[in-house]
Parts: structure tokens; C-alpha cells; sequence
């Protein structure tokens, strides 16, 4: 009995430990996912870090107000920020706007919210799949590293941020024209000179150059 008792008991103790584990290795691998990501991002680590806190601050304050009467979407790229999605009327989607344009640290906002009634689950499933198909279709282009360009997509229409040179907005550009399901685009991507591109861009970790260690001098 006592020989068959430890392995049950020993089941049991990393049964109850399993989902601590599960959750450190989560948030270990969310971690090294999100610190790779912020490498790669022009944004300055600090500018990116505003960005989520201005999102965070204007769906709170939205919903504060006006609950599910609205469908918000706000984006914040280098302390720009798009709204889109769908409100009832003209006079909700200006005091979005101006909420918007008063939260600390926004430089502009771009109010293309919609009146009308809010889009279903299905419309808004159909946009999550053109923005995944767009993406992917970044990637696969190669033309330009992917997660410079910021995708949103809003009743077919999509919605193009980032810090690109020209060369890189114009291939998002014609790759998101061209993707199915595309109903319109529209750039609010900020253009900088490829010098300016070559002085923010930090290359990956594996990128980085492995230099022949200085010889040792003999004593």
C-alpha cells in the first residue's frame, strides 16, 4: 500500500502545481515575445509604453460613459491616435474626438468613427481575418519587416500606421489594395527619410554581428 500511496501522492502535487507552472512559463514567454517586439518597433520603448496607456485611457473613459452604445477601437501610434468603429450620432462621435485630443501626451487624433448601428460579431470576425491576411501578406512579401506597419481594420476598410519610408508605405500600401476583402485604405503612416529609418532601426538579437574577440597579448 505504502509503495502504491507515494506515486499517488506525487500525481496529485504536480497536478495542483501544474497551472503555477503553466502560468510562469506564460509570462516568461509573453515577456522574451513582448521585449523582442519592442526591439524591433521605431518607437522608442518609452513612446510605445505611452501608446498603450493612452488606448487604455480613452476605452476606459468611452465605456465609462457610454457603454455598449458605442463600438470604439482606438489606436495610438507614436501619441497619434485612430478612432474608429461605429457610435449613434454626430454629437457622441465629436466628444470621443475631443476626449481623445485632451488625454495628456496625444499629439493628434484621426476621427473616423462611423454613425451608425454596432457592428455584429461576424462583421467584426470578417475584419480581424482581412487585418490577419494583411499581416500575413506583409511577411510573406518581404519587403519591408512586418511589424512596422500597424494594421487596423474597420467594415473592410483598412488603416495603415507605422514609421515607414516612403518605399515601405507605398508596398503596404498595394499589398493591403490588393489583399481580398478590401474594401478601401487609408495611410495615416508617418513618413521619415531612410536615413532617419537606418538611425531607429536596431537589428534583431540574432542579427547582431559576432566579432572575432581582440587577440590576447602574451606577457
Amino acid at each position: 500500500m505504502k509503495n502504491i500511496k507515494r506515486p499517488l501522492i506525487a500525481a496529485l502535487l504536480l497536478a495542483l502545481a501544474a497551472p503555477a507552472l503553466t502560468g510562469c512559463v506564460a509570462a516568461v514567454a509573453t515577456g522574451a515575445a513582448a521585449g523582442a517586439l519592442a526591439v524591433v518597433d521605431r518607437r522608442s520603448f518609452g513612446t510605445q509604453t505611452e501608446d498603450e496607456g493612452i488606448e487604455w485611457k480613452i476605452l476606459g473613459n468611452a465605456m465609462n460613459k457610454y457603454g455598449d452604445k458605442v463600438h470604439l477601437n482606438q489606436t495610438s501610434y507614436s501619441r497619434k491616435v485612430l478612432l474608429t468603429g461605429e457610435v449613434p450620432d454626430e454629437q457622441t462621435k465629436e466628444e470621443i474626438g475631443r476626449m481623445a485630443s485632451g488625454m495628456p501626451n496625444v499629439v493628434s487624433v484621426w476621427n473616423e468613427l462611423q454613425i451608425g448601428p454596432t457592428s455584429s460579431f461576424q462583421n467584426r470576425s470578417n475584419d480581424a481575418f482581412i487585418t490577419s491576411k494583411v499581416k500575413g501578406r506583409f511577411v510573406d512579401g518581404g519587403k519591408f519587416r512586418a511589424n512596422l506597419v500597424k494594421v487596423v481594420t474597420e467594415a473592410g476598410t483598412v488603416f495603415l500606421l507605422g514609421m515607414v519610408t516612403r518605399q515601405e508605405a507605398d508596398a503596404a500600401i498595394e499589398i493591403a489594395r490588393t489583399t481580398s476583402g478590401v474594401k478601401k485604405v487609408v495611410n495615416v503612416m508617418e513618413i521619415i527619410s531612410a536615413d532617419q529609418a537606418r538611425r531607429l532601426d536596431v537589428p534583431p538579437p540574432e542579427s547582431t554581428s559576432t566579432q572575432a574577440p581582440a587577440p590576447v597579448k602574451e606577457n
